[in-house]
């Protein structure tokens, strides 16, 4: 149960969660499972940084045994509140009482209204420095990346940077630096978490990485609470993010529909051959059969989506009801749209779904296309014209 040396006198005494499959009410789906990291740091002042989710508490205190008595513990970092970083500590300091909490005005606030204990806290502020002896931790408030209460620890003597839920990816592995993974999951991660996640954001993101970067802090070390370490190459986490956050896009469709008796269904491949006879990377996903996290992870990049339902009730079907609308609250920029679909007596998904993506932010650049029962020979074409069409455009 030992923890893992990231540097002379820093320990991983995180979690490997294997089995976790869903995550934020199952809103995301964890394939790969994910970690909870946690950071003790030994120097004069026992210091942790973070914490773990609660079923894992016992791990976490048994990694620190090997290292140090955990009632030495004098101070325990809460760059985030949220349960799967803080769920450990009622366990934690019930073994070490006297351990001081540092943290936001928010977390403090949030502490108490998730365990209603009266813990030792200490309130910080950007550029405020706690000395731990040979080493100092300065704090950076980060509020919404993602929560109000979030904030970043910095060690100068170490270039580290300890950002709490920035730079995750929910990836569980037996390795704990990035040179030791597959770098093309580690990204394809790294994707999905900020776009499921942190993509309404952005603004706040670049801001935020806008004025660390003005701080002149060096970093040659990223260690987020959730995922591998970037030690080889920080910076291409950080500027992925900074592509991310300017909504930066490549010629790619993605095309998300539901179909009711296959006529939805059909038109969506011939629209996708439209696309990819013009050279666009395509991308189609009946939703009612996919993992909407790894859709959304592909439409990160994609310059444009075209989303289509059979119509029922004067509606779109209730699987891509659902994914528009969580869509539109990840507020996607820079994007072009259209929609497409089948009815029977009666229509109504095709407007419906224009609206959402309106509401979104998503410019319509194509009327929508509405074929009633299975497409004839004319619709047909209609529907490989639209793939043409918004090829063109992108």
């Amino acid at each position: 149960m030992a923890g893992f040396e990231i540097k002379k006198g820093i320990y991983w005494v995180g979690a490997v969660d294997w089995n976790i499959r869903n995550f934020h009410g199952h809103t995301y789906t964890t394939n790969r499972g994910t970690t909870y990291n946690s950071y003790l740091i030994a120097d004069d002042k026992i210091t942790l940084v973070d914490a773990v989710y609660a079923p894992f508490a016992n791990e976490l205190i048994e990694k620190i045994k090997e290292i140090v008595p955990v009632e030495k513990i004098d101070y325990i970092v809460v760059n985030h509140i949220e349960t799967d970083h803080s769920g450990a500590l009622p366990a934690l300091l019930k073994i070490c009482p006297k351990a001081k909490l540092f943290g936001t005005a928010k977390c403090k606030e949030g502490l108490f209204r998730q365990y209603y204990q009266n813990w030792d806290f200490q309130i910080v502020k950007t550029g405020d420095k706690l000395n731990l002896g040979k080493r100092n931790l300065m704090f950076i408030e980060a509020p919404m990346i993602h929560w109000p209460d979030s904030m970043f620890t910095y060690c100068p003597e170490e270039e580290l940077l300890l950002p709490n839920d920035a730079f995750g990816q929910h990836y569980a592995t037996s390795e704990r630096f990035d040179d030791e993974t597959d770098a093309c999951e580690l990204m394809d991660e790294a994707a999905k978490y900020y776009g499921n996640i942190l993509w309404p954001l952005g603004a706040v993101i670049a801001r935020k990485i806008e004025d660390i970067m003005k701080m002149n802090i060096p970093i040659k070390m990223i260690a987020p609470s959730h995922g591998i370490i970037w030690r080889k190459d920080p910076a291409k986490i950080i500027n992925a993010y900074l592509s991310w956050t300017k909504n930066e896009t490549k010629r790619k469709a993605v095309i998300v529909y539901e179909t009711m008796w296959g006529a939805t269904e059909k038109m969506s491949r011939i629209i996708a051959q439209g696309l990819m006879d013009k050279g666009v990377e395509t991308r189609l996903f009946d939703i009612a059969t996919s993992d909407r996290s790894n859709v959304i992870k592909e439409m990160l990049d994609a310059k444009g989506f075209i989303i289509g339902s059979s119509t029922h009730d004067n509606d779109m079907l209730t699987s891509i009801a659902g994914f528009l609308e969580f869509l539109k609250g990840l507020s996607p920029k820079n994007r072009l749209g259209a929609a497409f679909g089948s009815f029977g007596w009666a229509g109504g998904a095709v407007k419906n779904i224009e609206a959402i993506l309106k509401a979104g932010g998503v410019e319509l650049i194509a009327p929508g296309l509405a074929v009633k029962y299975m497409p004839d020979e004319i619709e047909t074409k209609n529907c490989y014209q639209l793939g043409v069409d918004f090829a063109n455009k992108i």
